[in-house]
């Protein structure tokens, strides 16, 4: 795979074409199409490869934004990706999009991994204590990890809380190794 130079900027590119409110269901739309990319290798081979014709690209780009129900602005991005071949890049560009909207809306998204299922009132504690140490609205997602053993561990953009028994033992183990 071929890397993409200005990741951040064809996301920008797709956020200045569109009002704030659009962009949720834009990187929404664009999710769908990276895992339509992801499922079918035929897909991806026909959008990224250049023995494609421009056309054909367009031709399979208004298919599959009829079938997810791809906005105008949003479509045409896509294909702008297509014939300019950095759609292999489509999932970057998406991630690179999340971030600028939620740094546009002052939010955040965390992943909460725990051992074992979270009460819904710790929950509410946990978004708000996250709230108050960012400073930011905080999406928060929760999900389950048997290998922590206990404790949780918590991914805010790229800062990583982690008090679980896992991590724990790892950092003892990298004492333990240093002497």
């Amino acid at each position: 795979m071929k890397k993409v130079k200005g990741i951040k900027k064809y996301a920008r590119q797709l956020i200045k074409s569109l009002d704030i409110n659009e962009v949720p269901a834009a990187i929404e739309q664009l999710n769908a199409i990276a895992g339509l990319m992801d499922k079918d290798k035929n897909l991806r081979t026909l959008l990224t490869s250049p023995l494609f014709k421009k056309e054909e690209k367009q031709k399979a780009v208004l298919f599959l934004a009829k079938k997810v129900n791809m906005s105008e602005k949003t479509t045409k991005f896509l294909d702008y990706l297509a014939a300019s071949g950095v759609i292999i890049a489509l999932s970057a560009i998406i991630s690179a999009m999340q971030a600028i909207y939620f740094e546009m809306k002052q939010k955040a998204k965390a992943v909460v991994s725990a051992a074992s299922e979270i009460s819904g009132d710790n929950r509410q504690k946990l978004a708000e204590a996250l709230k108050k140490v960012t400073g930011k609205d905080i999406e928060v997602s929760f999900l389950i990890d048997p290998s922590l053993l206990g404790g949780v561990s918590i991914r805010v953009g790229s800062t990583l809380y982690d008090s679980s028994i896992k991590g724990q033992l790892g950092l003892l183990r990298d004492k333990l190794i240093k002497g």
